[in-house]
């Protein structure tokens, strides 16, 4: 793996597979949006190389930079949930050079997570462009008894305070504490570091369930390692239809995961919507939609105002999910 700390510039693609440029009638937008670009242009990312949130903003790297025309770099910001990279944006130029493209989920839950967080994301970030929606999956290895959530759940309930579930990330400890709160269960958590941690005891029947991010989950659904039962957000979901909401079996929650672009609050509006234009027709391409399938997730695609008033809402969401988990603030 290639060092954190260093640049990674992005070339673009070749022009065999790059993307035409957006047809967006530059003559009817403001002087400041026409000239736009300047610069090379930073994507920062708050994984490390190689992560799966990584992956996503190299391949909008490579997309963007034709029809910015310029340079794209990605840097990688790590540390503290992402917040460094938050804070990294948030106190940059406010000009469109920097973009962060991120899990706005993370950072709507880091609001609650921590009790000094670096930056008040409804004041201090502007939603360019919404990416994706993603779900958490509730799984069971897959020689488990159980074919159903209901089987499960009763399941649960004989076992009562022996039985146990394995997390790794707040969207995962929410949905498997209201799981447990809705049903009556007393099922304990067992936190772990990531969900490829948790396989093991979840195969070997340590664990009875574990509520897991959607990437990993799917690719040990099709290695045959875990059983998918439910999801955590209200709809189905396009990209996997085949797997009933927990709100259809009677858990109601709303958790979805989604990645977005955003930029420093102060940036201005007219880089901002052509930001969002260039986003959309990267996300609304056939392209986009075969990536962001391929990444079990779903195109989602808003407008400025649309993503930040979804951002706000989530805010207060995670204020009382994380209170209703009973996870303690860093």
């Amino acid at each position: 793996m290639q060092n954190l700390s260093r640049r990674h510039v992005i070339q673009g693609l070749s022009a065999a597979t790059a993307m035409p440029t957006l047809a967006v009638p530059l003559l009817t937008l403001p002087a400041i949006a026409q000239d736009y670009p300047t610069r090379d242009v930073s994507f920062v990312c708050a994984f490390p190389a190689g992560s799966g949130a990584d992956v996503i903003v190299r391949w909008y790297a490579e997309k963007m930079r034709p029809l910015l025309g310029r340079t794209v770099i990605v840097e990688n910001k790590v540390g503290a949930l992402g917040n460094l990279a938050t804070e990294y944006t948030a106190r940059s130029k406010p000009d469109g050079h920097t973009i962060y493209v991120h899990g706005a989920t993370a950072l709507a839950a880091n609001m609650s997570l921590f009790k000094k967080p670096p930056v008040d994301a409804e004041k201090e970030i502007q939603i360019v462009a919404t990416i994706n929606r993603q779900p958490t999956m509730l799984v069971v290895r897959p020689d488990a008894p159980w074919q159903t959530l209901a089987e499960l759940t009763a399941f649960l309930k004989q076992k009562g305070a022996k039985a146990s579930y394995g997390t790794s990330n707040p969207l995962g400890r929410v949905m498997g504490s209201i799981y447990n709160q809705t049903m009556g269960l007393e099922a304990v958590e067992v936190i772990y570091r990531t969900a490829g941690d948790s396989l093991n005891d979840l195969t070997s029947g340590a664990l009875d369930f574990a509520t897991l991010d959607n990437i990993f989950s799917i690719s040990q659904e099709r290695e045959k390692r875990v059983r998918i039962l439910a999801i955590s957000p209200p709809e189905r979901m396009q990209v996997v239809p085949q797997f009933p909401t927990m709100t259809e079996l009677g858990v109601p929650m709303k958790i979805v995961g989604w990645f977005a672009a955003m930029v420093p609050m102060a940036t201005p509006r007219p880089i901002v919507e052509r930001l969002n234009q260039l986003f959309n027709e990267v996300t609304g391409s056939a392209e986009g939609k075969v990536f962001l399938n391929s990444v079990a997730s779903d195109p989602w695609i808003t407008t400025p105002d649309e993503g930040q008033a979804f951002l706000r809402e989530q805010i207060v969401d995670w204020r009382a999910w994380i209170d209703q988990a009973k996870i303690e603030p860093q």
